[in-house]
């Protein structure tokens, strides 16, 4: 298997893992803050289980030679993981994932402010048609059940950590960053542990708050060494697949109706997206032949 063939399946199954999220939130019955520590606390031990036994203490003992990016990552990574259960009890899963999408764009923006990248035509033009749709999906989110604005704001503020922790990825190039994925999990789990009422979930619904940190755990350390291997145009397209998928499977699964807005909404960030990478990957592999 090339190393690219390697970056795909990786990234593909990390995507596949992340998609039943939404879901998940969904079906416990905790408060948002409890359901987030949880979380957060499982997939962080699982994955930190996994780094020692792999990688021994080391992995994480060296993440302080990462300075001020690995800082950056580790914060914006817990905020970004416990936000989105905010967002998702908040407002609709449609809204959520159509949001998130856009998290390329706020990397593009952020790479120019912080690392003095250039913005290229192609991304002006994708931006604009992004700005489109997710003003279409904020448009509609008081006429929709179950959507709020307020939610679709913080799912713009998960959007931006995610964003933020991708740029300080990209100063940390070349250097595999799996063990703070763990710290930073754990780290949030902490940060949440005075206002979540930790016991309270936990006897009826044990099973599915394991079930939950254990699909992030496995998506987490898959999306986190497969964009080793492969563009992040490609990248960006498969993480397009949990725009479709989740809130295709909270629809089936439990009725969830996204509502019109946010089907038309989405269906424009994401044919934008999908045009703007396919463009870049096609251009990556003629410039390869």
């Amino acid at each position: 298997m090339s190393e690219h063939v390697k970056g795909l399946a990786l990234t593909t199954l990390g995507v596949l893992f992340i998609v039943p999220d939404s879901l998940f939130v969904r079906l416990i019955d905790a408060p948002a803050i409890t359901t987030a520590f949880w979380r957060n606390l499982i997939a962080g031990g699982l994955i930190l289980a996994f780094v020692l036994a792999t990688q021994g203490p080391r992995a994480v003992t060296s993440l302080a030679q990462t300075g001020r990016a690995g800082a950056a990552y580790l914060v914006f990574f817990g905020m970004a993981a416990s936000g989105f259960v905010l967002a998702v009890s908040l407002t609709s899963v449609a809204n959520v994932v159509f949001i998130l999408a856009a998290t390329p764009v706020f990397a593009t923006v952020f790479s120019r402010v912080f690392l003095g990248e250039p913005i290229s035509m192609r991304m002006v033009l994708t931006m604009a048609g992004v700005f489109v749709g997710l003003g279409i999906i904020l448009r509609g989110s008081h006429e929709t059940a179950g959507a709020s604005w307020q939610g679709d704001l913080v799912a713009l503020g998960v959007a931006a950590c995610f964003a933020a922790a991708m740029t300080a990825l990209r100063v940390l190039r070349g250097r595999s960053m799996l063990a703070a994925v763990p710290v930073s999990l754990i780290g949030a789990a902490l940060v949440l542990l005075p206002f979540a009422d930790v016991m309270g979930p936990l006897s009826a619904q044990w099973l599915l708050l394991l079930g939950h940190g254990a699909f992030i755990a496995c998506a987490s350390s898959l999306m986190t060494m497969g964009p080793r291997y492969i563009t992040s145009a490609e990248v960006s397209l498969l993480l397009l697949l949990e725009s479709v998928l989740a809130p295709l499977l909270v629809w089936a699964l439990l009725g969830e109706n996204p509502g019109p807005w946010a089907i038309w909404g989405g269906a424009v960030v994401i044919a934008v997206l999908l045009v703007s990478n396919l463009w870049l990957v096609m251009r990556f592999q003629s410039s390869r032949r």
